[in-house]
């Protein structure tokens, strides 16, 4: 008996090393194959994270959605009615701030493409006082000669031709665009579907899970995506909440001190405090950026004023909303957002925080479980 375990075993070793040589050496085969499984599967895997987040709005309009009524058409609809209200309540929320940014952006930039040959050349003007002085000065002042319309044939000539040509890009823009929109409807639809019927699917996946996997394996599952679940929709939510009470602050302090696109810099700067750690300091370049247009002084006033409130934000508002519910120290929020970031962007900083939370709390708690605590008498921590 113990020989025939053996050679089982001896068996299954020789199969799992004859897959690795042939994975190694059709290694290409297989990345090729992993991009399109994750090109098709992409869609699905947004519905996915579409669900989560609609999910916490979802529940939240479920407990003020006639909670004690007795109607069968109230009970009926309850679920279908409160995840149409959650996708209007988002959507309504991204289009009010696209709608107080995106304009108030693009006079922004048109009147910079005015205002800097302008303040170039009185620049050069400052500079000229004191060429006298320094010859160097005068030599690179008069070499400086600023053709707008030259530079902006140039920059036409480049978006048409340098790129491929402006019909080949388009197409591309166009396709690139489609497929984006193809993918988050059907993601939409996906998640739709997953939040219709997720007590189903959850009793569905636990059965087959009960079936597959060792009652202590299945333990060990579970208490993971706890932890994860816990620590994903806390992040969610108190990021949102964080946002809100940053751009609100914003807003007000700029009215307070009359610094000028006082409602549209708030908002921006509100929207892009999701993103942890670097999202505020994005929004301040670009109000910056628009105040300066209107006033040099104010924009410096104005990044005095932004750092002032980072200040109150990263040391009083982010640890008591954001960084309390997560569990994680500010250093690793630091390094979560700074390597996910490096690796996927915007959506590698998202992810990024709440990922490392949810390593850090199972580190942890399996370190107190096996490392006693002296000053508690040689028992474990808690």
């Amino acid at each position: 008996m113990g020989q025939g375990k053996m050679d089982k075993r001896i068996i299954k070793y020789f199969l799992l090393a004859a897959v690795l040589v042939l994975a190694v050496m059709n290694f290409d085969r297989l990345l090729g194959f992993a991009g399109r499984f994750l090109n098709i599967a992409a869609p699905l895997a947004m519905g996915a994270v579409m669900a989560y987040v609609l999910n916490l709005v979802m529940r939240a309009l479920e407990k003020w959605y006639f909670p004690k009524s007795t109607n069968k058409l109230v009970k009926a609809t309850k679920r279908i009615v409160c995840i149409f209200l959650s996708i209007f309540l988002i959507f309504l929320i991204a289009f009010l701030i696209f709608r107080r940014v995106i304009p108030e952006l693009v006079d922004t930039i048109s009147i910079m493409w005015h205002w800097i040959p302008i303040g170039l050349e009185k620049l050069q003007d400052i500079l000229a006082n004191y060429s006298d002085q320094i010859p160097e000065l005068e030599k690179w002042i008069n070499s400086l000669e600023f053709d707008w319309n030259e530079i902006g044939k140039n920059l036409f000539k480049y978006f048409t031709s340098g790129v491929g040509g402006i019909v080949g890009s388009t197409i591309s823009l166009v396709g690139t665009i489609g497929m984006g929109v193809t993918n988050f409807v059907i993601g939409l639809i996906f998640a739709i579907y997953i939040l219709v019927n997720k007590e189903t699917l959850a009793r569905q996946m636990g059965k087959v899970a009960a079936v597959y996997c060792k009652p202590a394996l299945l333990g060990r599952i579970k208490s993971v995506l706890k932890v994860a679940d816990e620590t994903f929709s806390s992040f969610i939510i108190g990021q949102c909440t964080e946002a809100v009470i940053l751009g609100s602050l914003c807003i007000l302090g700029m009215f307070i001190f009359r610094f000028p696109y006082a409602p549209m810099v708030g908002t921006f700067v509100g929207a892009t405090a999701l993103i942890p750690v670097v999202g505020a300091y994005l929004g301040a370049a670009v109000g910056f950026i628009m105040i300066l247009t209107v006033s040099p002084l104010k924009a410096v006033l104005f990044i005095v004023f932004i750092v002032a409130l980072q200040q109150l934000e990263g040391n009083l508002i982010y640890p008591k909303v954001v960084g309390s519910s997560i569990g994680l120290p500010g250093m690793w929020v630091l390094a979560a957002v700074t390597v996910g970031g490096g690796i996927s962007g915007i959506g590698g900083m998202l992810i990024g925080v709440p990922l490392t939370a949810t390593v850090y709390k199972l580190i942890r708690r399996d370190v107190n479980k096996r490392v006693p605590d002296p000053a508690k008498g040689g028992k474990e921590n808690e």
